[in-house]
């Protein structure tokens, strides 16, 4: 018998987080960040439902920060067990995780400015750049398809096709059979990464619902919908502005304007990625080539770089950037991060957004109360750094660069276990999107369908 407890990503899509309890073990499927209404993200990443103390490890689906970005505080409160990884996911969190707590740093230096304005005590940050660096030393890397073993439970990572080293996990556990955990499930047909893998024969399954009542566009009309943005804001001397995450997003933008820029559907203009840790990030994609799909390992046995070429410059220094603000002339500026909440971008997207010239180009799932969503709903007026700026820029969005799977990807993910499964969980997820997933699928198969509450526990064997 084990026990499972939903205490994160459930009915939303963020802080994922799911604990499964043997008698031998406590095991945290991913510990990610919160990221929402400042003031309930203040209080859910602070505060633990269970001991940190207790849990014995940590199982990363991958290296996104709503799935490991909360790992440096568990820490902090006394986790000292293994945290268990791909090796990509391992070598992305080195960077990942010092980056969020440089972040959170030096906004509680902000917050902190204003309290004592105020005459209010000081907040502490979340956790330390210090902290980030302890909770590495934790990390126990793993390959795909080569089964570990923690206490009686056997753990086996498979390609998930989401990001760079994601993966889907299945756990076998000690009398009461076998959990599978989707991770993030990715898409088929993306540039550089390998196709995700289903599972074989399953017991229990944990996955996402994302796009659960979405369909994308074919994921092989990108390019033309890029060159469509690139080349309509080069007739009007404008830029392209894109929020992107800096795993995953970015590497496949830059790969994709590559592409095109050598089939000369774009023109030569200037493309700048301007990010310190997508800067970082596209160095660790460079060393792992074991989870490139075919057709990016022919572009490496050829000798090309799927993530430089000419009309490309990778931005470090804080001048550089800001003297691109005082630029006219047209160019393509990726920056983070992906949901415009904070670093680069909203600078500029503040320089930038009230040029009818200009295209915001959206690329990715935009969550809830985040500027990106207000940018998708295309807001006449929305607020940067407090002040409020008038939407002249248009804004476009492509969801075939998402990777996430869509309703009929997932389904077709799901389709080999679909007989078999006994119970399924949809969690990352807003709530209509996994409810009327849980409804689809229920024409799919006969087992047990649910979208679990934050705190609900399931009883497994």
């Amino acid at each position: 018998m084990a026990t499972l407890t939903f205490h994160g990503a459930a009915r939303t899509v963020t802080g994922s987080m799911h604990l499964v309890e043997t008698d031998s073990r406590r095991i945290l499927l991913d510990c990610g960040l919160y990221q929402g209404r400042r003031e309930e993200a203040f209080k859910r990443n602070r505060h633990f439902p269970f001991d940190p103390a207790t849990i014995t490890d940590v199982v990363l689906s991958h290296a996104h920060i709503d799935h490991t970005g909360n790992l440096p505080t568990l820490y902090r409160k006394g986790f000292r067990g293994n945290v268990h990884a791909t090796y990509a996911t391992r070598d992305l969190c080195s960077v990942m995780l010092l980056d969020s707590a440089y972040i959170q740093e030096k906004e509680i230096e902000f917050v902190n400015k204003r309290r004592e304005r105020k005459g209010e005590p000081p907040f502490n940050p979340l956790y330390t750049r210090q902290e980030a660096l302890d909770v590495m030393t934790h990390f126990v890397a793993h390959g795909y398809r080569r089964p570990f073993d923690i206490g009686n439970t056997v753990v086996e990572y498979r390609d998930a096709g989401h990001i760079l080293g994601s993966a889907s996990v299945t756990l076998k556990l000690d009398g009461a059979g076998t959990l599978g955990y989707s991770g993030d499930v990715g898409r088929k047909n993306l540039p550089v990464l390998r196709d995700p893998v289903p599972f074989d024969d399953i017991d229990w399954l944990i996955t996402e619902s994302t796009y659960g009542n979405r369909l994308h566009n074919p994921a092989v009309e990108v390019e033309d919908e890029v060159a469509d943005v690139v080349n309509r804001a080069v007739k009007h001397r404008g830029k392209v502005i894109v929020p992107a995450f800096s795993v995953g997003r970015t590497q496949e933008i830059v790969h994709t304007l590559h592409r095109l820029t050598e089939a000369k559907r774009i023109p030569q203009l200037p493309i700048y990625v301007d990010s310190p840790l997508s800067v970082n990030v596209t160095e660790v994609f460079r060393l792992h080539p074991e989870c490139y799909d075919e057709e990016t390992l022919e572009w490496v046995n050829d000798n090309k770089d799927p993530f430089g070429f000419g009309r490309l410059e990778y931005i470090r220094k804080v001048e550089d950037s800001i003297a691109l603000n005082g630029r006219r002339d047209p160019m393509v500026i990726i920056s983070a991060s992906g949901m415009a909440e904070n670093g680069r971008i909203l600078h500029h997207l503040r320089n930038n957004i009230e040029d009818n010239r200009n295209i915001i180009m959206i690329t990715g799932y935009q969550a809830q109360h985040t500027l990106g969503r207000r940018l998708v709903e295309r807001a006449e007026e929305v607020r940067i750094f407090g002040e409020t700026f008038r939407r002249a820029a248009d804004v476009v969005v492509i969801n075939a660069f998402s990777a996430h799977a869509d309703r009929d990807e997932l389904t077709e993910w799901f389709e080999p276990i679909a007989d078999k499964v006994k119970q399924v969980f949809l969690v990352h997820g807003e709530e209509e999107s996994s409810n009327d997933l849980a409804e689809f699928w229920a024409t799919q198969t006969n087992a047990k369908i649910s979208v679990p509450q934050s705190g609900q526990k399931a009883e497994l064997g």
